[in-house]
């Protein structure tokens, strides 16, 4: 396991913002400054499910596993998007 915290740019990761879990590279580092970011940037491979390639911002809960040392690992202590009304 990977925590999301550890994630680098340019991570190779499965993301479920599409429904099926699609793979994506990271664009940029989920760590910035002194916190974690609630949204990260990524290209999506939309085509593995019949949609378009495109960039855009995903939610921390929506990154479900990390590619490292040629195995697929899944990442934990993903921060957590509380809506305030």
């Amino acid at each position: 396991m990977v925590m999301y915290k550890d994630l680098k740019k340019n991570d190779e990761v499965r993301t479920t913002q599409l429904g099926p879990p699609v793979t994506g590279q990271l664009l940029e580092s989920p760590v910035q400054g002194k916190g974690v970011k609630r949204a990260i940037l990524i290209m999506s491979n939309g085509s593995e499910v019949g949609l378009f390639d495109d960039h855009g911002s995903v939610y921390a809960h929506d990154v479900v596993e990390v590619k490292r040392d040629g195995a697929w690992q899944q990442v934990t202590d993903q921060p957590k998007n509380a809506i305030k009304l």
